[in-house]
């Protein structure tokens, strides 16, 4: 089965959407930060907590995860910080 879309595993990054996570204080200089991030065909990619195994058992009624997907979470902050570069289509 074909799925409607898919992840391209070839894009590269375009731009950071929003701050950096050390300009908005949810992380330290360690390379573990989330990020938000435009990719060259117009996807995003984050980068965050990977909550799977605790939250996505706890998934409201009518929603899954694919078996190659994971739930990722990341501070509110970064998403509110983004809204000005999240394009409205």
């Amino acid at each position: 089965m074909t799925r409607p879309w898919d992840a391209d595993p070839d894009t590269g990054f375009r731009r950071r959407l929003g701050r950096s996570p050390q300009e908005l204080g949810v992380t330290s200089d360690s390379p573990d930060c989330p990020d938000l991030w435009e990719l060259d065909n117009g996807d995003i990619a984050v980068i965050g907590r990977d909550l799977t195994g605790s939250l996505g058992k706890r998934l409201p009624e009518g929603v899954s995860l694919g078996t190659d997907e994971r739930l990722v979470v990341i501070p509110r902050s970064m998403l509110v910080a983004a809204k000005q570069d999240i394009p409205d289509v």
